[in-house]
C-alpha cells in the first residue's frame, strides 16, 4: 500500500484487523538495521517511514506500507472486505456491524455510506476505502 504517512497507517491496520509489526528477516535484529543494509539514513529517535504487517496467526496476507511523495490522486485498486457479523442473528447483525464501525472511526477511519444492517463502506486516515459486513 501506497502512503503518505505509512507510520500512521500502519497503527491504524493493526488496530483495524489485529495485524502485528512483521519481524525483519534474518539475520538482522530490527528493521532499522535492515534499512540500514541498503544505505539509509535512519536515526533511532525518528519513525521508520515503512511498515511491514502481518496476521499473528499466518492465515491473511502480509501488508507492506511504504511512502510515496505524490498525493492520492485516483480511487484505490485494492479494496478490502472484513467479515465482522457473519456468526450473528439478523437481530444482532445491526449492533455487531455498529461497534465494528465506531471501534474504526475510533481508529481513524470515517464512514463513506452504509447500507442498512448489510455493510458500511469506510476509508482508511489516506482515503483508501474498505468494507465490513
Amino acid at each position: 500500500m501506497d502512503a503518505a504517512d505509512p507510520d500512521r497507517l500502519a497503527e491504524f491496520w493493526k488496530a483495524a484487523v489485529g495485524y502485528v509489526d512483521e519481524p525483519p528477516p534474518a539475520p538482522f535484529t530490527d528493521r532499522r538495521e535492515w534499512l540500514r543494509s541498503f544505505g539509509e539514513e535512519i536515526r533511532e529517535d525518528e519513525p521508520i517511514g515503512a511498515a511491514w504487517l502481518v496476521d499473528p496467526n499466518g492465515i491473511a496476507p502480509r501488508l507492506s506500507i511504504l511512502p510515496v511523495p505524490e498525493p492520492k490522486t485516483a480511487k484505490n485498486r485494492l479494496h478490502f472486505d472484513l467479515r465482522v457479523a457473519a456468526d450473528t442473528s439478523p437481530g444482532q447483525r445491526g449492533a455487531v456491524l455498529q461497534a465494528e464501525v465506531d471501534r474504526l472511526i475510533a481508529a481513524g477511519a470515517s464512514v463513506l455510506w452504509s447500507m442498512d444492517d448489510h455493510h458500511v463502506t469506510l476509508a482508511d486516515p489516506e482515503g483508501n476505502e474498505f468494507c465490513i459486513a
